[in-house]
């Protein structure tokens, strides 16, 4: 198959080229005109496909829930946003919540029938998390870190943990964040309340991201610098950063931006299981009930506190073009080519380069999504 366009993002240029696809791989990028094109979409960006290392769910599914029904909902609806690639991301839970949850995933991922985006694995969000920083995480069911019990998990998960979020000021002597960073597991310190100090300590430990920037972790303060200050300061940390433009103002967006290697910048939309509903809309959230705000923003009723989003992912690269006024290059790279290096995934995905996986997404100039590829194969 030979896709066209006047405008194909490659490494960093828009370019009038063509797309040979088969068996889901790139095998060729060609002069624009060089074959007779089986599609041709004429002046439309033809960008990566975007990845979300950090989503919940969406359409009612959440991670935790454990339904295969909605599992495979969610993998064929979230290829509307352009999204290619997730990891499934649980909530701090009960263990046998979770032990359910992580079997779940592992059954739908090892059984390949699935349709639309591909689950490249699994973020486990909690429940090591930090009590004072616990944003709208269930609060009893936060526990100690703990290598045994991790160990567990992996287990149920058949090895899909991927990204493991954690507060590594409570890991004594940093044994889980040691064992998950040397065993392949990304350690990212989020729902934190450590200094900058103990977070340069954890990152000497194997720690190599940040969760949610800006959100659920110690502030920036000129003196005292938090999770935050170690964010902007420390380069080759990644960090991820919800683009919702409700975590974070669109100048908090275009400070990270500007402060971090751009190349460690990853977008993730950290959507509930309310994404593709109403404002006014009340879901379970791990026990809690949370409802959309008008704003697209899911809260706590009780509380208040901002419980994660409904933004798809197409959105949030137009907020941070468009209102954040990011160069698109950083953009893009953020949710395609910088999560698939945090995952070591990056020999296959993330670009339109041959020898890559066929998955790309058509954009019209308002960032909506024309048509998704995912392994060469038309979603929409």
């Amino acid at each position: 198959m030979i896709i066209k366009s006047k405008r194909i993002y490659i490494t960093g240029v828009f370019t009038p080229a063509e797309i040979e696809v088969e068996n889901g791989k790139i095998i060729s990028i060609l002069p624009y005109e060089a074959k007779e094109a089986d599609l041709d979409y004429g002046n439309l960006r033809i960008v990566p496909g975007f990845i979300d290392i950090h989503c919940h769910g969406a359409y009612g599914f959440d991670t935790d829930t454990a339904d295969e029904a909605g599992l495979r909902k969610w993998t064929k609806g979230i290829v509307q946003e352009g999204v290619t690639g997730f990891l499934a991301t649980t909530l701090t839970q009960f263990h046998d919540v979770l032990d359910k949850a992580l079997r779940n995933v592992a059954k739908v991922h090892d059984a390949d029938d699935y349709e639309g985006a591909k689950i490249l694995g699994v973020h486990f969000e909690g429940p090591y998390l930090d009590m004072k920083h616990k944003g709208a995480q269930p609060p009893e069911a936060i526990v100690a870190p703990s290598v045994e019990e991790f160990k567990q998990y992996q287990s149920a998960a058949n090895g899909l943990i991927k990204v493991m979020t954690m507060a590594c000021e409570h890991d004594k002597d940093f044994a889980l964040t040691k064992y998950a960073s040397q065993n392949g597991v990304v350690v990212s310190m989020g729902h934190s309340d450590t200094s900058f100090s103990d977070a340069l300590l954890a990152v000497a430990n194997g720690a190599r991201s940040i969760t949610h920037t800006y959100n659920a972790m110690t502030p920036f303060n000129h003196r005292e610098n938090g999770l935050v200050g170690c964010a902007l300061r420390l380069h080759d940390l990644y960090s991820e950063i919800i683009c919702d433009c409700n975590h974070s103002t669109p100048e908090a967006l275009n400070i990270f931006f500007k402060t971090k290697d751009p190349d460690k910048c990853i977008m993730i939309s950290d959507a509930l299981m309310c994404k593709g509903f109403k404002p006014g809309e009340v879901f379970d959230f791990g026990g809690h009930d949370v409802v959309i705000y008008p704003d697209g923003s899911a809260h706590l009723v009780v509380e208040k506190n901002l419980a994660g989003s409904t933004m798809k992912i197409n959105e949030g690269l137009r907020n941070l073009v468009e209102r954040a006024l990011v160069p698109f290059d950083v953009a893009i790279n953020s949710c395609t080519i910088n999560p698939a290096r945090l995952l070591k995934m990056d020999d296959h995905i993330g670009r339109i380069v041959a020898g890559y996986d066929a998955d790309m997404v058509v954009l019209e100039d308002d960032y909506s999504v024309k048509q998704t590829f995912v392994k060469g194969k038309p979603q929409l």
